[in-house]
């Protein structure tokens, strides 16, 4: 499938079986996120562009690779996203970091949006939308939507875990989305939930059920 990655490292594997674990603990859960995100960012940000710069070792000069450009924005999806933010910052200290608010509406499953605030030079960088869970596509498709008020640049949506469905979903209207996931999952139940899954990542991530 085209623009559609699923990372297969043997360490992002054995961390989502832990993750995947309903025993698994908020601190354990919280710190499994973040270091999925950072093994994930390697491969999401693969083909950032090159520049030659010169640099001066203490034996003489050589010419090394510098990140060319204004690089990279992380936009995570209130409020699960902000899970994978710090494994991302660990990477990519001077990353920007946009936000956007939406959530599911239990019956109709379509996102609704309460907040949005973007880096201001938004359309100079790549953007990275961040949401642990493709599951309907709703949310995600909605974040891409909104940025592309701003941007005509690449964006990409990171997602530890998607359903075949949003996937379907986002491709059907943006097949130039490169989407990456830890694992692709069978599908959605009656309610919208993937499965198997991990159950609600926000919840999970932050203790709150």
């Amino acid at each position: 499938m085209d623009n559609f990655t699923v990372l297969s490292h043997p360490l992002i594997k054995h961390k989502l079986s832990i993750l995947r674990d309903k025993n698994t603990d908020v601190k354990k859960f919280r710190e499994l996120v973040g270091e999925i995100s950072t093994l994930m960012c390697y491969d999401a940000t693969r083909d950032l562009p090159l520049s030659d710069v010169e640099v001066e070792t203490p034996l003489t000069k050589t010419v090394c690779k510098h990140i060319a450009g204004k690089k990279t924005a992380i936009v995570p999806i209130l409020r699960a996203g902000l899970g994978m933010v710090d494994g991302i910052i660990q990477l990519i200290p001077s990353v920007k970091v946009g936000h956007i608010g939406l959530y599911r509406d239990p019956e109709t499953l379509m996102p609704v949006e309460y907040y949005c605030k973007l880096p201001s030079d938004i359309e100079e960088r790549e953007v990275i939308i961040l949401d642990p869970m493709l599951a309907t596509g709703g949310s995600a498709l909605a974040a891409i939507e909104y940025i592309k008020r701003y941007t005509d640049r690449a964006i990409k949506l990171m997602s530890i875990i998607a359903a075949p469905e949003g996937v379907k979903k986002i491709h059907d209207v943006y097949p130039d989305v490169h989407i990456f996931c830890a694992e692709l999952d069978e599908g959605l139940d009656e309610n919208g939930y993937i499965v198997p899954g991990l159950g609600d990542a926000g919840d999970r991530i932050f203790g709150t059920k």
